[in-house]
């Protein structure tokens, strides 16, 4: 499903993704007018979204730097905006690291086609399982047992494209900006029952440089936001990068959820 956003958790902060139509100035490009019924499926949207899925998905190996912004409630009613990085490390079929150091908690994801390792250096916690052989997999499984998720999910899977046009409502070409990653980007609308996503799609490269998203029940209309940049595709990555080289010494936790147990009951015996 496209970017589907998870609750935030104490070992990595979770979700976000894609916002929706906006308009953009005449120095960008010319206003976009909203896409009547028979455009709702535009094949110029779906052709630069397949491009970049296709990208995506002939890389080998890759890099590159994620920054995600995203909006909370306050008690005195504008947003707060909160914002976190992380440096991603692939490689197919079944290697992923995501190194977190802020802001927020700082944490390490490692995958290396065997076990999953979760491990938050402030704290000197470590959690580790056993995992399935794929990337998709192992993403699914950390999501089930620890409630673990990464904004740029659909980046990394197997098959991009499907993850993200699964649902589509409307997709469509807005016109081209030339501030975005410092380069020229194609823009795209995207909506599901959920969300409304804007992309941006480099012109020359087809990979992605920002989403920006709300979702469509949420009253407040809180934004959320994904840059990339710093790709490298193929690039030669060394055997060890996918095994966790700091964490002997580290506490041993459960590899499950964050959610508090519920207290016993005064019937409960002890």
């Amino acid at each position: 499903m496209m970017i589907a956003v998870k609750k935030s958790v104490p070992l990595f902060l979770a979700g976000l993704l894609l916002w929706g139509i906006s308009q953009q100035t005449t120095a960008q490009t010319k206003p976009e007018t909203a896409p009547s019924a028979d455009q709702m499926l535009e094949p110029q949207a779906l052709k630069l979204l397949k491009t970049m899925s296709e990208t995506l998905a002939a890389a080998r190996s890759m890099s590159f730097t994620s920054i995600t912004t995203y909006e909370s409630p306050s008690l005195i009613g504008p947003p707060l905006v909160y914002t976190t990085i992380s440096e991603v490390t692939l490689e197919r079929p079944n290697k992923l690291r995501v190194i977190t150091p802020g802001d927020g908690p700082a944490n390490e994801f490692y995958y290396n086609g065997k076990t999953i390792t979760a491990y938050s250096p402030a704290e000197n916690l470590v959690a580790t399982s056993e995992a399935p052989s794929s990337i998709d997999a192992a993403l699914k499984m950390a999501y089930d047992s620890a409630a673990i998720y990464f904004p740029f999910t659909d980046v990394v899977v197997e098959n991009p494209y499907k993850d993200i046009a699964e649902g589509l409502k409307m997709a469509f070409f807005i016109g081209q900006s030339q501030v975005i990653g410092g380069t020229k980007t194609d823009m795209i609308g995207l909506v599901n029952d959920k969300i409304f996503a804007q992309v941006w799609i480099g012109a020359d490269d087809k990979l992605p440089r920002m989403i920006r998203a709300v979702y469509r029940d949420d009253p407040s209309r809180l934004r959320h936001q994904v840059e990339f940049k710093d790709w490298k595709l193929n690039p030669a990555i060394a055997a060890d990068t996918f095994t966790p080289s700091k964490t002997q010494g580290a506490s041993s936790i459960p590899f499950a959820r964050p959610e508090p147990k519920p207290s016993p009951s005064p019937t409960d015996k002890p």
